[in-house]
């Protein structure tokens, strides 16, 4: 499942293999020798975590550990104790040197004893129990080593070559979306601080105009008492000016209202303004995110159509695997006929090569047997004739 979410994102194979463990596997003897040495330096680093917890509750354990083990126990606990004493007191050092070796042979005996037993180190595994410590946190980070390891091992050039182009492509994919966001937000609170400023200007004056009016209203008032005040002396003569006086008050405070209405119309219109613009930021958000489905959807549907067609050539290799092991098998049986028709042929032509060199040896000996035998017969035949003269 979650290597189906890779392939849905768009990650190449190589890629995948990397981040999947559970792809992870050996392919080669070398890689399962180098793997088993890290597993077996892994339970050594586990049972020597363990032997100092052993070693303190020696006889509770001891029926379980069997009486090799629990002697080799007891022996580095003394070799600990007399170490620890040397150390304290100054002593040779070439006692110090032999007691730590000595005590390193015994640790490694110890440790094969447990590796021949697996059982009873699984069973102390839940057995004993020991408190956290910094050989934990070094246990932890060699198995990392050793996962680490492992996928070295299995990653191959191109893999690797891969991986990295596709974390580069995701850095560039980040940068630019970020740069996209960083961009959109600096416009947006752009957008909001003008408004906000806008918002306030007319707030403030409206505020302003509010004072004003106050002021003028409070004014007016002082005047007309004044004018009151006065006009009992002179009502009759200033009617006609106090009159035209309020008359023209009264068409100062319709105007200022006038203009007030005009103000607060003006502030309603520019916020509509505003939030027409919000709206349209706000849409094309979301034609962004519409957009950014469509290119997840598009690349899903490739996916798909790339994960069938691996399937499918996955099948022909696995039957094109097989019929190569049957022709290597047939070829591996023609090669051990011809090796053996060829030693027979071999063996043959020696056999041969001895019988001419036999036939060889018996025709020059023939040969010099019927020379010495004609030699003779001439040498008696000359001797017979001289004795006759």
């Amino acid at each position: 499942k979650g290597m189906a979410t890779l392939r849905k994102a768009g990650i190449p194979l190589g890629v995948m293999k990397v981040l999947d463990k559970r792809q992870l596997k050996p392919d080669s003897t070398e890689t399962e020798r180098i793997l088993t040495v890290l597993d077996e330096t892994i339970v050594k680093l586990e049972i020597t975590r363990l032997i100092p917890r052993i070693t303190a509750s020696l006889d509770r354990y001891a029926r379980m550990l069997g009486p090799e083990i629990t002697s080799s126990l007891l022996e580095l606990q003394k070799l600990s104790m007399e170490i620890q004493q040397l150390h304290t007191s100054p002593g040779d050092a070439k006692t110090m040197r032999a007691m730590e070796k000595h005590l390193k042979s015994s640790l490694r005996n110890i440790l094969r004893l447990f590796l021949a037993n697996p059982l009873l180190y699984h069973g102390l595994k839940f057995e004993v129990r020991v408190k956290e410590s910094p050989a934990d946190v070094f246990i932890k980070a060699f198995m990392e080593f050793r996962d680490l390891m492992l996928e070295r091992l299995l990653t191959t050039p191109d893999e690797e070559r891969e991986m990295i182009q596709f974390l580069k492509d995701i850095s560039l994919q980040v940068e630019k979306n970020t740069e996209i966001i960083s961009a959109l937000q600096g416009e947006l609170a752009g957008v909001i601080q003008t408004r906000d400023e806008e918002v306030s200007k007319k707030d403030k004056t409206i505020e302003d105009l509010k004072t004003a009016m106050e002021d003028l209203a409070k004014n007016c008032k002082t005047e007309i008492r004044l004018i009151m005040k006065e006009g009992e002396k002179q009502k009759k003569e200033d009617e006609e000016a106090s009159q035209e006086r309020c008359a023209r008050l009264k068409e100062d405070i319709q105007r200022l209202g006038t203009q007030f209405s005009a103000l607060v119309l003006e502030h309603r219109a520019s916020e509509l303004v505003l939030r027409k613009e919000k709206c349209k930021a706000e849409k094309e958000i979301h034609e962004w995110v519409q957009k950014y489905d469509t290119d997840m959807t598009e690349k899903q549907t490739t996916y798909d159509e790339l994960q069938i067609a691996y399937n499918e050539e996955k099948e022909q290799l696995s039957l094109l695997m097989e019929k190569h092991a049957m022709l290597i098998q047939e070829y591996t049986l023609i090669e051990e006929e011809r090796r053996i028709l060829k030693e027979k042929e071999e063996e043959a032509a020696r056999e041969e090569a001895r019988r001419n060199k036999a036939a060889t040896c018996i025709q020059a000996y023939w040969k010099g047997y019927l020379v010495r035998s004609i030699y003779k017969s001439v040498l008696k035949k000359g001797k017979g004739k001289g004795k006759g003269k």
